[in-house]
């Protein structure tokens, strides 16, 4: 299990912290760091996730769990259609 321990801040963007859906519901609405929100998303799989800047820079003494959570490679979810009529 990768945590961000295991990564150097150039890797920040190509990995996300992996979410239950219970953390999912946990995380919204709660800020980690001044004027900034947990924002969970889902990947190409479905997994709820949060990006690691956003575990490396929690300071929300009730949401420091979030920085052991295991990390897996980001892949996006493709980007709808484009309808052109």
């Amino acid at each position: 299990m990768i945590t961000i321990k295991d990564i150097t801040p150039e890797q920040y963007s190509t990995y996300v912290g992996v979410l239950t859906i219970e953390d999912k519901d946990s995380l919204i609405g709660q800020w980690y760091m001044e004027d900034s929100y947990f924002n969970p998303i889902q990947d190409a799989d479905d997994n709820w996730v949060i990006s690691v800047e956003e575990i490396s820079q929690c300071e929300n003494e009730e949401c420091m769990w979030v920085k052991e959570l295991p990390l897996i490679p980001y892949i996006p979810k493709p980007a709808p259609p484009f309808k052109t009529e």
